[in-house]
């Protein structure tokens, strides 16, 4: 028997071979597998509808299919050319909900002729998908974001502000209308106040964690760190409530929580964010009309129509889902656009429920859910905090916007007046979320770069 040559670290031992780092298959062909099954299933879609209305295919779906493919297909150059090793599922699905929002859009339309909401959101997609090329062709490393926090978060202060001086929609200042031009300026300001706050709790994320006092056995950090990030979220929460903007507010005090939780690890501050939630709520439902309507009209859908007024948009939502039933009326086939004039905005998702069923929502679900945990991945496997929560930051707009809107329909939690992400009539959201698909394709694409042979993901 051959004796050892020495001990693990003396001169006698070979040091075991490193493992080198490879790159994981970057899949650009399964991606733009994918897409063309995201396209050919909207057009399927868009097809349906006209077979259903009319007995015949729309004129207007070769134009469509075209249009849609091309869209794609630019955007796939560009990650195939900028981000090789980006993750593959990003882009379709934001293809695919994209085109499903715009055949519903377009079902929807056919009901208010002298209406049409589908030629105009098919110009915001096209910008929004420019602004994707735009974003992965010039923004080589996401953590240049980082020098621009302040900024960032002086532009989105201003954006929301700006409503102000305008008059409300709806009984809310949301909206900026010059004539037949409107943007949401809030839907922008959500992608850089994610900025800001990635990169204020990745330069202090220590501190947050390790300084401060316990009290009542709660971490609390030294108020000259979480100070400037209190401000700056209590400034924005605070001229969206006096805007009456309660769904961007929710979603606003959403994010920060969950950045807040990320950098620092404890549990504790979901705990104090329930709490501040609930009693913000409370005090703004006590005190605010507009909003203390919303939860009368949560806590009593049917309340109109015992009353002889009718069934108003949430009791029409219910109505519609329970209409759908497992597999749904078939697109074209419903009647949702009783719900009035937010049937393409607020409440599309209840067309989605009555035409295509609990089966059908359940698709569309698990489509966002795939987003939100791709986009999360990404930023778990980066080593650098910044993009790690920025990651996180834009994973969960789309996330808690989805609970917010999906709640909100179904009667879970009162309304708030937000738009789905991709399916809804809006182009400021469907631009912002293209902006926020475009910049999780970038991180993702600097997170699989150089992943270990054996590691989580190689191969994937």
């Amino acid at each position: 028997m051959t004796a050892p040559t020495g001990t693990p670290g003396s001169p006698g031992t070979k040091a075991p071979p490193s493992v080198p780092a490879v790159r994981v298959p970057g899949r650009r062909g399964t991606e733009l597998a994918l897409l063309v099954l995201a396209v050919l299933l909207s057009v399927y879609g868009y097809c349906a509808v006209g077979l259903a209305r009319s007995d015949a295919v729309p004129p207007g779906a070769a134009g469509y299919g075209a249009g849609l493919g091309v869209l794609a297909l630019l955007a796939h150059v560009a990650v195939r050319l900028r981000a090789p090793y980006a993750d593959p599922l990003l882009l379709p699905i934001g293809v695919l909900l994209n085109g499903l929002g715009l055949v519903l859009i377009y079902r929807l339309d056919l009901e208010t002729p002298h209406d049409e909401a589908a030629p105009t959101q098919l110009v915001w997609s096209t910008i929004g998908v420019a602004l994707f090329i735009v974003f992965v062709m010039l923004l080589r490393d996401h953590r240049v974001l980082q020098r621009y926090a302040y900024l960032s978060v002086a532009a989105a202060l201003a954006l929301m502000i700006l409503p102000g001086f305008f008059p409300a929609v709806n009984g809310a200042r949301i909206w900026i209308r010059i004539g037949e031009f409107s943007i949401q300026p809030g839907e922008f300001a959500k992608v850089l106040l994610a900025i800001f706050f990635a990169s204020y709790l990745a330069a202090n994320g220590h501190a947050l964690t390790y300084t401060g006092r316990r009290i009542w056995g709660l971490q609390l950090p030294t108020m000259r760190v979480f100070a400037p990030i209190l401000a700056i979220w209590l400034l924005s929460v605070g001229v969206l409530i006096l805007e009456t903007d309660l769904g961007t507010s929710l979603l606003f005090f959403g994010l920060f929580v969950v950045m807040l939780y990320v950098a620092t690890g404890r549990a504790s501050w979901i705990a104090i964010g329930l709490l501040l939630a609930a009693a913000g709520a409370f005090v703004v439902a006590s005190f605010e009309p507009h909003v203390h309507g919303r939860v009368e009209i949560w806590l009593h859908p049917f309340a109109s129509i015992a009353a002889g007024d009718g069934p108003g948009q949430l009791a029409q939502s219910l109505f519609a889902f329970a209409a759908g039933g497992m597999l749904g009326t078939g697109l074209g086939m419903g009647h949702s656009i009783l719900i009035g004039f937010a049937a393409k905005s607020d409440f599309i998702l209840a067309t989605a429920g009555e035409e295509l069923g609990l089966v059908g929502l359940t698709a569309i679900y698990l489509l966002y859910a795939l987003l939100v945990e791709r986009g999360l991945r990404g930023g778990l496997e980066l080593r650098e905090p910044f993009g790690r929560l920025l990651a996180t930051g834009l994973a969960s707009i789309v996330a808690l916007q989805v609970f917010v809107i999906a709640g909100g329909v179904t009667g879970l939690i009162p309304l708030t007046g937000m738009a789905m992400p991709f399916l809804a009539q809006g182009g400021s959201s469907v631009v912002t979320n293209w902006v926020i698909v475009a910049i999780l394709v970038r991180i993702s694409d600097s997170a699989r770069r150089a992943l270990p042979a054996a590691g989580p993901g190689a191969g994937r």
